[in-house]
C-alpha cells in the first residue's frame, strides 16, 4: 500500500511539474500575442488616420505611402 501511494505521488509531482512549465510558457505566447496585437492595433490606427485625413482633404490616399507608414 505505502509503495502504491509513493508512486502516486512521485506521479502527481511530475505533472505538476509539467503544468507549472506550460503555464509559464503559454505566459510567455500571451505576451508576444498581446504586443503582437498591440503592433497590429497601432498600424491599423496609422492607415485609419491617413485615410481619414486624405478623405478630409478630398484627396485619396497613396498605399504604397500609407503602406510604409503603418509598417513602422
Amino acid at each position: 500500500m505505502r509503495a502504491q501511494l509513493q508512486a502516486r505521488l512521485t506521479e502527481l509531482t511530475r505533472d505538476h511539474q509539467l503544468g507549472q512549465g506550460r503555464l509559464v510558457e503559454l505566459d510567455r505566447e500571451q505576451a508576444a500575442l498581446r504586443e503582437t496585437l498591440l503592433r497590429i492595433s497601432g498600424a491599423m490606427q496609422v492607415l485609419e488616420e491617413l485615410l481619414g485625413t486624405a478623405s478630409t482633404n478630398g484627396q485619396q490616399a497613396d498605399p504604397e505611402t500609407a503602406t510604409a507608414a503603418a509598417a513602422h
